[in-house]
């Protein structure tokens, strides 16, 4: 029936936005999830004969609201809980509380408080609405135990008394960037599978650019801006990232018609929004790279000379041996493989950087380009032994077998 179709439809977009209204009216998250389902199975009983009301998100924060005070006094727990309750609101004020209520959720699931894998986890499941078993995929982990960590991270949420709440403008400079970094995050695992034999996790990637779209126009700020036009701009080689058997296909031998142009416009214009406030944060930077490429209509047009100044002044904002190991990267690019490699051996003490496959993998690429095939097999053979994607490791297995057959 296409009323259902639509109802579906309207799950996919919106269960979120009615999940977080319910957390704020019921004063948890479990009561919420019952309501949210009996809000929405209310809906396929009655929207077939009665249409879809004209404001249909409205129309299920109102019913499943109303289900879940009833849940509650059935449990017989409304005087324990009754201070928790939000009285129904009339119809003007909750359309302007439902975009406040999903920054509010938002915030709560990346409250500094809980740990990272416990954000990464409830993020996931409450603001993108994926259910335990899609999170529990995304994530690499068991679905029984990921199950487990989602209820401790809500009792943690209850037990600490951790606020529902958009911190206020002294208290948002410390918190936005812990948000922002939960979103990129997971669209990191989507983006570049750290397991399994797919470079791209499409779900995830696509879930993690929805919340950066839903941040960017809830709450404007540059970083805001800066991450979601980073994350646009690295998705629009999805296409070129990959050949037709699945294997690994690096930068610079993509075929760049195969970018999505529209989405490189896009992550552009937003990375122009995210240029206009001041000061400059690491997500803008970065999303600026991404456009130097986005932009060069071969990689032999690649402007390194200005990556290597965005790397500078990355590394001065945020001094980590991660960005020592790109700049290093972008200077062999735009001097020598020898100039790079300088650079990485002056990593080669760092504890972070000593186990990063990436690490290896790049003095592996530099060492080959300079002609040190020896060299080069070492790191290799390094880089394969701390890399589990099947695409990736099949791509240095290439690299060294190239180097086997060239000796």
């Amino acid at each position: 029936m296409p009323i259902l179709a639509d109802i579906d439809s309207l799950y996919r977009r919106h269960a979120p936005r009615v999940r977080a209204t319910l957390i704020r009216r019921l004063g948890d998250f479990d009561p919420a999830e019952d309501a949210l389902h009996e809000a929405f199975a209310a809906a396929v009983a009655r929207w077939p004969e009665e249409g879809i009301p004209d404001d249909p998100v409205a129309w299920l924060i109102r019913v499943g609201h109303r289900r879940g005070i009833d849940q509650i006094r059935r449990r017989q727990t409304a005087r324990q809980q009754a201070h928790l309750l939000v009285p129904e609101e009339g119809e003007a004020a909750e359309g302007r509380g439902i975009e406040d209520d999903l920054l509010r959720l938002l915030f709560t699931c990346c409250h500094p408080d809980l740990a990272m894998p416990d954000r990464l986890a409830l993020t996931l499941r409450e603001m993108a609405g994926l259910t335990t078993e899609q999170v529990a995929s995304a994530l690499l982990q068991k679905p029984a135990s990921l199950a487990q960590r989602i209820v401790r991270a809500k009792r943690r949420i209850r037990d600490a008394g951790i606020p529902y709440e958009v911190p206020d403008d002294a208290e948002l400079p410390a918190r936005l960037p812990g948000v922002l970094a939960v979103i990129y995050l997971i669209f990191n695992e989507g983006y570049s599978r750290s397991d399994g034999e797919a470079v791209v996790d499409v779900r995830l990637a696509d879930e993690a650019i929805r919340l950066a779209q839903a941040l960017a126009r809830l709450l404007p700020r540059g970083e805001a801006f800066g991450l979601l036009a980073l994350m646009l701009l690295h998705d629009a080689r999805r296409a070129a990232r990959q050949d037709a058997a699945g294997e690994l296909i690096p930068l610079e031998e993509q075929d760049r018609r195969l970018w999505d142009r529209a989405q490189v416009e896009a992550g552009l214009a937003w990375l122009e929004r995210a240029l206009a406030r001041t000061p400059t944060g690491p997500y803008t930077l970065q999303a600026s790279i991404a456009a130097v490429h986005a932009q060069a209509e071969r990689a032999e047009a690649t402007d390194w000379q200005r990556i290597v100044r965005l790397y500078e002044a990355l590394y001065r904002r945020q001094p980590s041996p991660v960005i020592a190991l790109n700049r290093a990267v972008a200077v062999a690019m735009r001097d020598s493989p020898e100039a790079g490699l300088a650079l990485l051996e002056g990593l080669a003490g760092h504890r972070q950087i000593v186990h990063y496959r990436l690490y290896h993998a790049a003095r592996a690429d530099l060492h080959r380009r300079a002609g040190h095939r020896e060299a080069a097999r070492q790191a290799y053979e390094r880089a394969l032994g701390l890399t589990a994607q099947g695409p990736e490791r099949r791509f240095l297995a290439r690299r060294l077998a190239a180097l086997e057959v060239a000796d």
